[in-house]
């Protein structure tokens, strides 16, 4: 299983369900660091554990993060729509959220968050990270306990491959499936 995450037993994108749900896990973080940066900033201004902090979750959400979303939007939804209309509420409650909620919250978190990296201000206003960490967990756990689950229950190997290659693509990665192609498996 190739490692794309840095962390041991990371999924691969033989598992891009795995991978969407570790991404998950690594927004989660990058919350709880923004939350401790609100915390720190009051007594230690921008330090470099703030400067470092800052530049950190401005990375992440700059590239880890759309690349997310549009693993979301352009591979996983397209497929599961077609599999289950029955979720085209479920996916228009999380495209709202990503373009509706995240985005107006990154567009006025970003230039705190540059100011702190760069070491010209000082403070974040608790309520909008608190907006941000509320918005997020909310939006994770319907996407772990619902769309997650459907994705799947009704996706087939074949469209899972697929999700994982553009998935890769979408990371400048060449990948190929280590899936056995159906019928390549001789019987007994």
């Amino acid at each position: 299983m190739r490692d794309f995450f840095g962390e041991p037993g990371a999924p691969s994108f033989d598992d891009p369900l795995g991978m969407l749900r570790a991404c998950h896990g690594r927004i989660e973080r990058q919350l709880v660091t923004l939350g401790r940066l609100v915390r720190h900033l009051p007594e230690h201004g921008a330090d470099a554990d703030a400067r470092a902090a800052a530049a950190a979750i401005l990375r992440y959400f700059d590239t880890a993060a759309p690349n997310h979303h549009a693993d979301e939007e352009a591979s996983v939804f397209p497929r599961l729509l077609a599999r289950a209309p029955d979720a085209r509420d479920l996916i228009a409650r999380l495209e709202r959220d990503h373009h509706e909620t995240f985005a107006p919250l990154w567009l006025k978190l970003r230039p705190l968050l540059a100011g702190i990296a760069g070491g010209q201000r000082a403070n974040l206003p608790p309520a909008l990270v608190r907006a941000a960490e509320v918005a997020y967990a909310e939006h994770i756990a319907v996407e772990n306990d619902l769309l997650l689950p459907m994705c799947a229950d009704v996706l087939s190997p074949e469209e899972l491959d697929a999700i994982g290659t553009e998935m890769a693509a979408r990371r400048g990665t060449r990948w190929r499936s280590t899936r056995a192609p159906l019928g390549a498996i001789a019987p007994d």
